[in-house]
Parts: C-alpha cells; sequence; structure tokens
C-alpha cells in the first residue's frame, strides 16, 4: 500500500502523544520534523544526562520509548508506521524515520493509546496484592516484540539485585557531579519538564531494591511497607545504539501493556549506569545471557493511593522543528 502523506494537523495530535513517554528524568530529549511524507525522530543532545549518561544508553531509551508512543498515536489515527531505525550513518541524531500507510485502526490500538492517557511513573510503594504470572506474561509478550526480553527477578535473586541499588545509591550520594545534575533536573515547581516535586515520594531506606531519591520529593506515600511489586529486567541480545533504541520501544510497549491491566509501573535505570553494577546485572541476574537495558518495577496500586498528579511534558510547538513555518 502506498505511503500516505501527513497533514500538519494529524502529526500534532501524534507528536501530543508521543511526548507522553516516560523519559530519563523526563528530558524529552527528541525532537521530530514532517520529512518526505513522513516522520523524522532525532536525538536532542542539548539534554542529555552528561554525568548520569555519557553514552546515551538511556537517551536511547527514552527516544525509543517515545518511538512506540508515535506508533500507537498513528495507529488510532489509521496509519501504521513503517519504522527505519538510524537511517543516516553520517548523522547519528537521525534516529528513526517513519513512513506510514493507511490502516484500520482495530480496538486494541484503541486501548493502547488509552494506556498512554493513564500511564504515570508511580515511584511510591505498592499494594500487598501479588502479581499473578499471567499478567507478568502479558507485559512480556509486548517488549518481545520489538527484539527485547523482559525477565523476572525471582526471590532467589533479588538480593542480588538490591545489592547494585544500595551500591548505586551510596556512589549517588557521594557524587558532587551527579547531585547537580540530579538537582537541575527533579524538584522543580512549574516547569514543562523534569521530575517536578509534586511527582517524587520519598521512600525509606531498606534492605530491599532502592529507588533513585529525587530532589524535595513531596508525594505522599502512605502504603506500608513493604509491598508485594514485582521487579522486570528489560534486556536485549546486542548492546549497540539500534538494540537501545529497540529496548526503548519495547519498554513503551511493557509499560502500557501492563497500564491497561490497571497496574503501576515506574522504570529505575540507576544501578545500569554505571558498568561495574550494569555487568554484574549481567552477570548475576542475566547469567550473561543478555544485556541489561532498565528495571521495571509493577505491581497494583495501593487501595490508600491517592492519584497520581499529571507529570508535565512540553508541547507539540516546542519539539517539532518548524513548528511555526508549517502551521
Amino acid at each position: 500500500m502506498a505511503e500516505k502523506p501527513l497533514d500538519m494537523e494529524i502529526f500534532e495530535s501524534a507528536i501530543a502523544l508521543a511526548v507522553r513517554a516516560p523519559s530519563v528524568h523526563n528530558t524529552q530529549p527528541w525532537r521530530w520534523r514532517l520529512a518526505g511524507g513522513g516522520i523524522d525522530l532525532h536525538a536532542d543532545r542539548t539534554r542529555q544526562l552528561n554525568v548520569s549518561d555519557p553514552t546515551q544508553r538511556e537517551l536511547l531509551l527514552s527516544c525509543g520509548a517515545a518511538l512506540h508512543h508515535l506508533r500507537v498515536a498513528l495507529a488510532v489515527h489509521g496509519m501504521t508506521a513503517d519504522v527505519t531505525h538510524l537511517p543516516d550513518p553520517a548523522d547519528p541524531d537521525h534516529l528513526a524515520h517513519i513512513a506510514v500507510t493507511p490502516q484500520q485502526p482495530t480496538g486494541a490500538d484503541i486501548d493502547l493509546a488509552a494506556a498512554v492517557l493513564h500511564r504515570q511513573s508511580d515511584r511510591r510503594r505498592y499494594g500487598s496484592r501479588p502479581v499473578h504470572s499471567r499478567h507478568l506474561r502479558q507485559v512480556a509478550v509486548g517488549a518481545a516484540g520489538f527484539g527485547a526480553v523482559a525477565r523476572e527477578v525471582p526471590p532467589t535473586l533479588r538480593a542480588t539485585l538490591a545489592r547494585t541499588t544500595r551500591v548505586a545509591a551510596d556512589r549517588h550520594a557521594a557524587d558532587l557531579d551527579y547531585l547537580g545534575e540530579l538537582s537541575a533536573w527533579s524538584g522543580r515547581t512549574g516547569a514543562n519538564d523534569g521530575v517536578p516535586a509534586r511527582n517524587s515520594a520519598y521512600i525509606p531506606p531498606s534492605d530491599e531494591i532502592r529507588q533513585r531519591k529525587f530532589v524535595q520529593p513531596m508525594l505522599t506515600d502512605p502504603a506500608p511497607a513493604p509491598d508485594a511489586s514485582e521487579w522486570l529486567v528489560l534486556c536485549t541480545p546486542a548492546d549497540d545504539r539500534r538494540a537501545q533504541l529497540r529496548a526503548g520501544e519495547a519498554a513503551s510497549a511493557l509499560l502500557l501493556t501492563a497500564t491497561e491491566l490497571g497496574l503501576s509501573t515506574c522504570l529505575q535505570t540507576e544501578p545500569i549506569e554505571m558498568p561495574d553494577l550494569r555487568a554484574a546485572i549481567r552477570a548475576e541476574v542475566l547469567f550473561d545471557c543478555a544485556y541489561p537495558q532498565t528495571l521495571v518495577r509493577l505491581g497494583w496500586p495501593s487501595s490508600t493511593a491517592a492519584p497520581l498528579p499529571l507529570a508535565p511534558r512540553r508541547e507539540p510547538a516546542d519539539v517539532i522543528d518548524g513548528y511555526a513555518a508549517a502551521r
């Protein structure tokens, strides 16, 4: 079927959903443009976390998540996306070209788009209801469609994973450069990016798996510890830029599937930012079978948890190149 040119109204509407994707520290490190009847996705290096993410692995994960969100948005508009990853070897920031062709949206497409509007990174403790293995299989299936695998961390390996999160947290607590970068991107009020204080909860330190501690957390966390959350390691057989970009797509598919099921989720990359701890997770949790790209925590929300406030996002006009001229 012939490629279908996009008009600006549909393009803008699709980008408005794409920018709801999760990104490291909510940096939203992407640029979009209409090109050749399709869409180009470019990395925005000005939003790279140079201390936490010097190799751009998390930037690629973030952009991959937005790319999958765009696929979902286009599907609702009656278009299927044909994605070429890293189309220009001479331009490493050109991450993808998306060609579109007409296709009738399905009920599953509509449900997934609804999940985009409801998904939030919930960093609070979850409820005591266990997550059934069938639900873990359901969320893992979404990731598999993008060349990634979501490995459940069994109880026998929880202590191993917990150790890497504690080491990472202790190192970061003593790293002034890291703390300065974290302060620049969290604890914000009134901004359209970063992690606002209202979306951060203080989780008391424990011997369990630790989560990143953002600046000035204000979100109430009434649930008692411990909770019944599960941890997954999203991993890939390769570790090049394409694999990392596709891992972001896989993360998005996993998170949206979990949201459809009513599960709360959040991504955790803190120990994976450190090469030796990432190597330890690869060796001791994945048994050298794959490369860890991100951790995923998921569980049923606590019955006492209040609805999360929406995390801020930049407007389409702020992330679309040539927006004013196109309008």
